[in-house]
């Protein structure tokens, strides 16, 4: 973190010291909306949340060591008071983000993967210099300023998440930290229904590449047409990847081991290295090969990228995340979230690890598709016949009954049952399950299987141990 005093935060931000004995007091840690993250020294913004207001967490906050809050009215301890604390955190950011001008913005976004090729990314770029990327999934107006504010001076490659729920989004987030850098991974179907489509997720997703200074790089995956066409939008120079011969960066040779986990040859720039990742699933090929695009584009040779991928462990939890059981089972969490393009890609993980295995899959809705999602749902349980699941346990309501019925439809012998909620899904699962089946956990966030993957994954859920 750049130190600030508190004075400096209140020029920055545009407000006003209140209860503060010392301006000069530092800010020397990063900026915090939880007020159980607060390190010593950081700074505590008061946001308003879904149950509750952060200014009620103020005191805690400071006693927990933050030097002063962030908020829009006097909270009883040092405060930096506002108009509006969103505003006042983007205000922050671009005033650290400034003080660090040897810092490479990297943005990306896409419909699906982010958070996995971010972790990938950054694995990858310490080839080059010291790099920090987007803390857990905070890619939004709120958890991307956080992002900006753990910069300090050795920092070199800043990678951020840049997630959009509709036009405009993600340029505003480019205003706040402008990239030099610009990767767009894919348009999928996620929150196609906030957005009203797929043209208009592309859209908005090429605002990133449209933000590109003249000597940027903008990283397209040649793979998905929608993508490969925002290179008009763009004065940067492009780069694409992917697995057809006219990408820049190419995976060939592509295999899948017993486990799930791809390798492939990566080609680039007249030279090849073989790439074997620990990750699961062989959507992560596509992920692996943005990364690799970003890091030779920024100057990394192809058989450094190659060993560093190979080396490249899961971050994230929640995302293809596998623990094996003492009695045999492997428990697949893939929990963070669903849309149809990554059911499919999970689908195609758990074929790949089944080897005559059981499988069981624990699917919860897909939440933000909109008018379509009833169709969607059905293509999804149509997809989970055609993997050859054994079991399906679908939870929520009429959307989790649809995809239960096209997969009955397809698959008469798969045993399907609805579950309400995480912790019937849960009950049933432990009922199911048997030594040596392979389970997968899926659903969007809010449906919360990420509790029932947990709890499927411990030791005390064998059977006999109900």
């Amino acid at each position: 973190m750049i130190p600030l005093s508190l004075e400096a935060v209140a020029s920055a931000v545009g407000g006003r010291l209140c209860d503060v004995p010392d301006p000069a007091a530092l800010m020397t840690a990063p900026a915090v909306v939880d007020s159980r993250e607060v390190e010593p020294g950081g700074l505590f913004a008061a946001l308003p949340g879904e149950h509750t207001d952060g200014h009620a967490f103020a005191a805690n906050a400071v006693k927990a060591g933050a030097v002063a809050v962030l908020a829009t009215r006097p909270v009883g301890v040092p405060a930096v008071v506002v108009e509006d604390v969103l505003d006042a955190l983007a205000a922050l950011a671009r005033t650290v983000l400034a003080a660090v001008p040897d810092v490479t913005v990297i943005g990306l976004t896409g419909s699906a993967g982010k958070t996995s090729t971010k972790d990938l990314i950054a694995q990858v770029l310490p080839e080059l210099g010291e790099t920090i990327a987007t803390v857990k999934s905070f890619n939004g107006e709120i958890g991307m300023p956080l992002t900006v504010t753990h910069l300090d001076n050795g920092v070199r490659y800043l990678v951020l998440e840049m997630g959009a729920r509709g036009i405009g989004h993600i340029t505003h987030l480019t205003r706040i930290a402008p990239p030099a850098v610009g990767l767009v991974l894919n348009v999928g179907t996620a929150h196609v229904g906030e957005f009203g489509g797929r043209e208009q997720i592309a859209k908005a997703k090429g605002e990133l590449v449209e933000a590109l200074p003249a000597d940027g790089l903008a990283v397209l995956n040649a793979d998905d047409p929608l993508v490969a066409a925002m290179a008009a939008r763009t004065r940067a120079r492009v780069l694409t990847f992917g697995t057809g011969n006219d990408a820049d960066v190419r995976a060939v040779d592509v295999a899948l081991d017993a486990s799930g986990r791809a390798s492939f040859t990566l080609t680039a720039a007249n030279a090849q290295a073989r790439v074997d990742l620990a990750l699961h699933g062989a959507h992560h090929v596509s992920n692996a090969l943005a990364a690799a695009a970003v890091a030779i584009g920024l100057g990394v040779g192809v058989e450094k990228t190659a060993a560093a991928l190979s080396r490249a462990v899961l971050v994230a939890s929640g995302r293809m995340e596998v623990t094996d059981r003492p009695d045999g089972v492997r428990v697949v969490n893939d929990a963070f979230n669903a849309n149809p393009d990554s059911m499919k890609a999970a689908f195609a993980a758990i074929e790949a690890m089944a080897e005559g295995h059981r499988t069981i899959a624990v699917l919860g809705e897909m939440k933000e598709l909109g008018a379509d999602s009833s169709d969607e749902h059905r293509q999804v349980g149509q997809l989970v016949a055609a993997a050859h699941i054994d079991v399906l346990i679908a939870v929520g309501d009429e959307d989790a009954r649809t995809m239960a019925t096209a997969a009955q439809e397809g698959s008469p012998q798969m045993k399907v049952v609805n579950a309400g909620d995480r912790d019937h899904a849960l009950a049933l699962a432990r009922e199911l399950i048997q030594p040596g089946d392979v389970v997968l956990v899926k659903g969007s966030h809010s449906v919360g299987l990420e509790h029932t993957a947990v709890c499927l994954a411990q030791p005390d859920t064998l059977a006999g141990d109900r």
